[in-house]
């Protein structure tokens, strides 16, 4: 009774997509007693891959070794949990789940809405926002044979979210001397979406003079390689060299961290608050993680992370526990447009510069109160995002057996154990 399900994405990529296809894994592999886990790896643009020789990733080895075995000898599988964006969901099982991180603007592009449509039974996003925006989007199509006209075309699959759960690291120590007593952090790659230029520049206008304040960037333009980090450095220091001398630093930290060395720098004792003023996030996994391990953020709050940035106050309503940063919602830049993913009409976050340097001034004077509402958000995170409330999440979203289901299940594993039991009456 065993669901086959092979798992496809970048379980091996250091990206946001290799972390959500390795929690599929990891939560499927809770429950071997419903599923036999297959997987096959796929890139993700140029990330770097992880070549280590941990336990876990030993054990994606291991099942990638299995399944290309499996599939050799012609064998079939129940389910497929594709981890990638829509554009690349295919029709490979019995049943077919797309797993997407979805979408950071304010609408899904027309090819999305036609694969899930088409190839896909069920979509699981990873916050409220990818729902929201799947399940909104709408557009006037017309039937060319017919010439009728629908007006609201838009995905008729179901969307379901599972967040992320919480994980305890270790602090490891990351080699590098702070010279600065009051330190913010970034952990972001350098690209448009997440705003780092506007992030860096006014940053730098606001503690210009201040040779206590410190801004510690954990970026890169697009791996970990050797090249990448002299491509980094090397557009760094034009920006920083374009916006006139100051007294403050700027800290630049490339290349692969352990979860536990960003555990470190998220509690470190200078730090004072991890900031994301990007235009939108499908979740943000390094604001997650930052205010679980309790540190202050300032973001706004848009996107994905109103799923876990908000706490109850005492009539019960959600409100963001974070310094928050003021913003506008505009159409996307040209430069962003990207066919059949981003359209050219949808929108998303800008912060607003004024907002921004004020959160940042708030966030040193102001330490004492929002050290309390990171505490805050920090016991409410952990309390609702636990690992065994996500993962049975997630599978039941893959496959919930029916009762009768259940009983076939504990029949044949009983089966089973009278065949052992008689097995060894005879060997004795």
């Amino acid at each position: 009774m065993l669901k086959r399900v092979l798992v496809k994405g970048p379980v091996l990529s250091r990206s946001g997509y290799g972390e959500q296809a390795r929690f599929a894994v990891r939560a499927l592999l809770s429950r071997q007693d419903l599923f036999d886990v297959h997987l096959v790896n796929i890139s993700w643009g140029r990330t770097g891959q992880l070549i280590g020789d941990d336990e876990e990733t030993q054990l994606f080895n291991e099942l990638l070794q299995k399944t290309a075995q499996y599939v050799r000898k012609g064998g079939q599988f129940d389910i497929s949990v594709q981890v990638t964006i829509p554009n690349e969901f295919e029709k490979i099982a019995p049943v077919n789940i797309g797993y997407t991180a979805g979408i950071e603007t304010t609408k899904v592009a027309p090819e999305w809405i036609d694969k899930v449509n088409n190839l896909i039974d069920k979509v699981i996003v990873v916050s409220n926002h990818s729902k929201n925006v799947f399940e909104q989007t709408t557009y006037v199509v017309q039937n060319n044979a017919t010439g009728e006209q629908n007006p609201n075309w838009g995905v008729t699959k179901p969307i379901e979210v599972v967040n992320y759960p919480v994980r305890d690291f270790e602090p490891e120590e990351v080699n590098i001397e702070f010279d600065t007593s009051k330190n913010f952090l970034v952990v972001a790659q350098w690209g448009p979406r997440k705003n780092l230029q506007n992030t860096i520049k006014w940053f730098i206008e606001t503690f210009r003079d201040d040779e206590e304040v410190g801004l510690v960037l954990k970026t890169s333009i697009a791996s970990d390689s050797a090249m990448d980090r002299i491509d980094t450095i090397s557009n760094l220091q034009k920006f920083l060299d374009s916006l006139g001398d100051k007294k403050c630093s700027v800290y630049l930290i490339h290349g692969e961290l352990t979860p536990g060395q960003l555990t470190w720098l998220y509690e470190h004792r200078t730090m004072k608050g991890l900031i994301n003023i990007g235009h939108g996030e499908g979740y943000g996994l390094p604001l997650f993680e930052a205010a679980y391990n309790g540190l202050p953020l300032i973001t706004t709050a848009w996107s994905g992370q109103m799923d876990f940035i908000c706490k109850p106050n005492s009539k019960g309503k959600m409100i963001p526990r974070v310094n928050r940063v003021d913003y506008d919602i505009e159409t996307v830049q040209k430069n962003v447009v990207w066919k059949g993913v981003i359209q050219a009409d949808s929108k998303w976050a800008y912060a607003k510069e004024r907002s921004y340097k004020r959160a940042l001034k708030d966030a040193l004077e102001k330490e004492e109160f929002y050290r309390k509402e990171a505490a805050a958000l920090r016991s409410y995170i952990r309390s609702n995002f636990t690992v065994e409330k996500i993962y049975s999440d997630f599978v039941d979203n893959i496959w919930k057996p029916s009762e009768s289901e259940i009983q076939d299940m504990e029949n044949a594993a009983l089966a089973d154990s009278s065949m052992l039991a008689a097995l060894g009456s005879l060997q004795t």
